[in-house]
Formats: structure tokens, sequence, C-alpha cells
């Protein structure tokens, strides 16, 4: 078919077409690679979910278009009036800033010192309000102040709504989606699944996913040494206080549940530095400090994974957004006093164990200097 164009000459139409896809549309859908150069699969095999390919840089893209978008379904957000606050130590943020701006929602982000400078500019960009807080003078920890300047924002700022991360269901939610992609992209239901537990969302909605599914995959859940998640740290842990923000917490999550971990392992911060530098110096993937805790839990998993296993490891973020930190060696010989050696083992390497413990449901441990390579897991059969 053609038209008459206003100078005489014939012009095509352009085929009629459903609506373009915008950027928010793009979130989602993310690729599920083979770690066979870091994990040989003569013994296991290991696939990555890579989040970091969402449009916001990470995992939180998923909870964040699923707790604004539910807000506006439901009335509890109007784009052009209200103004989204929430707490967050970093991607979340970024993610609510991104769609808050799409939307047309103000958004004050309330942060710690640990957020670096350039999430907080990427924030800032977006037209997010930036409030940094320090830490709570009761606890020394920097969620509940995080927590408390939330709640004042709450009954002085017009219009203003809280998420609530830490309790959203819809933060769960979003994740029965990264369950089923990894569910689909597979042949066979994956043997393991290991996840880094933080707010604890994708934990939960990726376990809601396989219970009630009934898959026969078992949940690793990666959590942080003096993190309070699944119970008290024992005392081994304690006094160590995390630098690499992503997993554990200093509050217990009201998104836990029991039961959603069959297994449970604690790593440090030299640990998450460790498992990114031979992620990659053998994959080629620069991850953020969560995903090298979930390397970590991987390479101690060597001594209890079945032969032949096949295990998915979602990767929350990539590390662009952690080249001073977890990629920079004097940060690193600064706040964790060595430097690990340099990555060129496979996956047998296995740091010394430093203590077991069984563990319970229970809360984001601030963070502090200190090394010890030594991952510790411990089986969990919750009612």
């Amino acid at each position: 078919m053609t038209v008459l164009a206003s100078d005489g000459a014939d012009s095509a139409v352009r085929p009629v077409r459903a609506r373009d896809p915008d950027i928010v549309a793009t979130i989602g859908g993310t690729p599920l690679v083979a770690l066979d150069r870091l994990f040989p699969p003569a013994r296991f095999q290991v696939y990555a979910k890579c989040e970091r390919f969402n449009p916001g840089g990470s995992i939180k893209d998923r909870a964040a278009k699923s707790m604004i978008e539910h807000g506006i379904r439901t009335g509890l957000l109007v784009p052009g009036v209200s103004t989204v606050v929430e707490s967050s130590s970093g991607n979340l943020a970024i993610a609510l800033a991104q769609l808050c701006n799409f939307y047309g929602l103000g958004l004050i982000c309330v942060v710690d010192p640990r957020t670096t400078a350039q999430n907080a500019a990427i924030m800032r960009a977006y037209g997010a309000k930036v409030e940094t807080v320090d830490r709570d003078p009761a606890t020394g920890e920097y969620l509940p102040a995080r927590i408390s300047r939330v709640r004042t924002l709450l009954e002085t700022v017009p219009d203003a709504y809280w998420p609530n991360q830490y309790a959203n269901e819809y933060n769960a939610r979003a994740h029965h989606q990264t369950m089923r992609e990894i569910s689909e992209a597979l042949t066979d239901d994956p043997d393991y699944l290991f996840v880094a537990a933080g707010t604890t969302g994708t934990l939960r909605g990726c376990a809601e996913y396989i219970q009630d599914n009934g898959l026969a995959t078992r949940v690793v859940a990666v959590d942080a040494v003096n993190s309070v998640i699944f119970g008290p740290p024992e005392p081994w842990e304690r006094g160590r206080v995390r630098m690499i923000p992503g997993h554990g917490a200093a509050v217990v999550p009201p998104l836990l549940r029991p039961g959603l971990a069959d297994r449970v392992v604690k790593v440090t911060d030299f640990d998450c530095v460790r498992g990114c530098r031979q992620l990659l110096a053998r994959e080629s993937i620069l991850a953020g400090g969560s995903s090298g805790a979930v390397i970590a839990a991987l390479q101690h998993a060597a001594d209890w994974l079945e032969t032949g296993a096949a295990c998915v490891a979602v990767l929350p973020d990539g590390g662009d957004r952690y080249l001073d930190t977890i990629y920079s060696d004097t940060w690193v010989e600064t706040h964790l006093q060595e430097l690990p050696p340099v990555p060129d083992t496979g996956h047998g390497e296995r740091p010394a164990a430093d203590g077991e413990q069984e563990q319970e449901p229970e809360q984001e441990p601030e963070q502090e200097p200190g090394h010890e390579p030594t991952p510790t897991d411990h089986d969990r059969s919750e009612p």
C-alpha cells in the first residue's frame, strides 16, 4: 500500500504494529550462561543467571518494577503527585530512581556512608534526592538508622509512600518470574539454586516458585558472616563488620519465611573479593560483591555436591560499581589487610573451615574490615 506525499511522490506506509517496548519492558529475560572454566563440568555443572543485563544494572530492577507498578495499579502511587521514600545502600535505590523517573514519581533515597559516590550520582541523575544517615547510636548499625529516617520522612513529606522492600510481598513475587526463566532455560530442573540473601526477596520468590511447581531443586542461601537473617551470629562471627553490601542483614527481614532454604552458607568480605576476581579471571565476568559471595559458596560446596549435579548461581549485579572497592588493590589491602592470591585456580580451591553452626530464621550486618577466607555452611530442616 502507498499514499501520495504532499509533493506528489509515493510514500510507503509503515505497517501497523503493537506498541514498541519501552525501557521498563526490558526488565527480566536475563541470560543464563555456563561457568565451565571456573567449574569444570566433569565434576558438577554451574550456570550463572546474569542480572547485570537488566537496564538498571541489577536484579533489583525486578523488585522495583513489581513494587512500583503494584503501587500505581492500586492507587497508592499517583504519577505527578506521589513521592517514593525508600531505604537502600545501592542497587534498589538506582532501580527505583529509574522507575520513578519513568513514571513521573518523586523519590527520596535514604542511604548510608557505604553508598559510593558513583551510585549516589546515578540516583541524582535520574532525579532522585539522596539523604545519607550515620550509624544508629543504640545498635551501631546503619539499617535501623535508615529505617528511622524513612519513618520521619513519611510523616513530613506530602503524599509520601514507602514500598518497604524488606516486607513488600511484591518484592518476592517479582522473583517467581526469575525462577521461571531459569527453569525454562534448562532441559531439566537444576539440582541446586545458589542465591544471596539480603531482604530475602529473591530467596523467597525463587523458593516459592520451586515449591509451587514441584521442582526437584534445593535452595542454598548465601549469607554474610555476622548477619542475623538465619539466626543470631555464633561467637566466632561477632565483631566482624561487612564493608561489601548486597547480602546479609542486621534486622530480620519480614519477608523471611521458614523452610525457604535447604542449606545456608556464610561468607566473609574476603571471600567475596576472591570470588569476584576468580570469576573475572576465569570467565571474563565483571560481577558485584554478592556475586562473589555466591561463587565462594559454590567453591566451598565442592566438598558436598554430588558428581554431575546441575547448579544455578544467581549473580545479582555487575562489577562496574565496585571498581573502587572490590577491584581496587589499595582498597582491599586497606580494609581487608590482605590481597587474595592471583586467581589462577579452578573450582577445587576451598578455604579452610572456620566454624560450623545450625541456623534459624532471623536480620544486613553492617560492615567492617577484617578477613577470614572461610565460608561455612549449615544444613537446614525448617518446619
